[in-house]
């Protein structure tokens, strides 16, 4: 079973204090027991780190920071990456109609997701966001329930 993961459910895989931390691991653990092939995208370890860094910011837990980055090289090292941005000028007009399809429901990461995981035969994403329920190809995982 191939399964990329989104923003999300990376998040919350890393950061204990994320709302969606409980529901990430539970996820990650029913992951690990169905030996899924997980698929990171560059985009969505751009979008956690960009996102992860601007919280630990305003909410003054700099000090979680280097444990959260430490955890994420642990665990998706570079080699790990599948890296996307390369085939962004190729994709983008697919990119631009799928957010105008989505009447902006999909954002432009989202819709690059969606579109590398059709691309890729990728037919599972685990995300908590709703938004990925619209796409066609995908089959959103949000609990390890949705794995049965």
């Amino acid at each position: 079973m191939q399964i990329s993961i989104d923003t999300s459910v990376l998040i919350g895989l890393l950061d204990r204090a994320d709302l969606w931390h409980s529901a990430a691991t539970a996820l990650q653990s029913a992951l690990i027991v169905r030996e899924a092939e997980v698929v990171l995208f560059d985009c969505v370890l751009a979008e956690a780190v960009s996102t992860l860094a601007r919280r630990v910011h305003e909410k003054r837990r700099t000090t979680d920071l280097d444990a959260i980055l430490h955890s994420l090289q642990t665990q998706y090292p570079l080699e790990a990456v599948a890296w996307l941005f390369p085939d962004v000028p190729r994709l983008y007009s697919a990119i631009i109609d799928l957010v105008r399809r989505s009447q902006g429901e999909l954002n432009f990461n989202d819709a690059l997701i969606a579109l590398a995981c059709r691309e890729r035969a990728i037919p599972y994403l685990a995300s908590f966001d709703r938004d990925f329920d619209q796409v066609d190809w995908l089959i959103r995982v949000a609990q390890p329930d949705d794995l049965l």
